[in-house]
């Protein structure tokens, strides 16, 4: 595992902006020539750095609480757990971390596992090096980066299945429901103030209450909650 040490405590990060650029970017993969690869194709791209690589959960985990980056490029097996489980360990330390899974696959259950802890992407390993970038930097300004079709397959799993829900759908109030549609779709708060004519501030305001009464902390986690309900 690579990177420089630094102090054990994990603070909440603001949003990355592009003053704050480069994006510091941990890899995750348990097979050392993907890493590498990983590496060559986006340190010093776009204003990504790469700041440390992990082979394994409990490495990865480790890694994030002493580099603090601001993205982790993860797999989803690993061969000490799961991306996943590595995740919701991650989030619970450093909740203002932002995690994209990069898989050699395209598994309904594993995409939804990683919508459900919070995750901000979904991408496949054979995609272009393009195309990984651009996903690490609409993850950064915030966007998430999981494909539609898939997203609305891996969330239908649980329809029909004959799961028990005694809890009753929670109340949003209309602005909350305009948010909620709109965060869905990938739009920034800034994005989504300029779409309600409303102040950042205000759909900021409104964000938090939904994510309130929603028991949820992630975009990513909203996006998920309103595609299920639209199933």
């Amino acid at each position: 595992m690579r990177g420089h040490a630094s102090s054990s405590i994990c603070r909440r990060r603001s949003p990355i902006s592009p003053a704050r650029k480069p994006i510091r970017l941990l890899l995750v993969d348990d097979h050392e020539v993907v890493r590498v690869g990983l590496r060559t194709v986006l340190h010093n791209r776009q204003g990504i750095t790469v700041v440390g690589e992990a082979g394994s959960k409990a490495a990865a985990v480790q890694a994030v609480m002493r580099l603090k980056p601001d993205i982790v490029l993860m797999d989803v097996r690993l061969p000490d757990g799961s991306g996943v489980e590595a995740s919701r360990a991650i989030f619970a330390g450093c909740p203002a971390t932002r995690i994209i899974f990069l898989t050699s696959y395209m598994n309904d259950n594993s995409a939804r596992a990683a919508m459900l802890a919070g995750a901000q992407g979904y991408v496949v390993k054979n995609i272009d090096s393009g195309q990984l970038i651009r996903s690490i930097l609409g993850v950064s300004n915030g966007l998430s980066m999981f494909d539609p079709a898939l997203t609305r397959r891996a969330l239908s799993k649980n329809v029909g299945s004959g799961e028990a829900h005694p809890e009753r759908e929670p109340s949003l109030a209309p602005q909350e429901e305009r948010v909620l549609a709109l965060m869905a779709e990938g739009l920034t708060n800034k994005e989504i103030a300029v779409s309600l004519q409303l102040s950042e501030k205000t759909v900021k305001n409104y964000a938090a209450n939904m994510f309130q009464k929603l028991h949820i902390s992630r975009r990513a986690q909203a996006a998920a909650y309103f595609v299920k309900r639209q199933l």
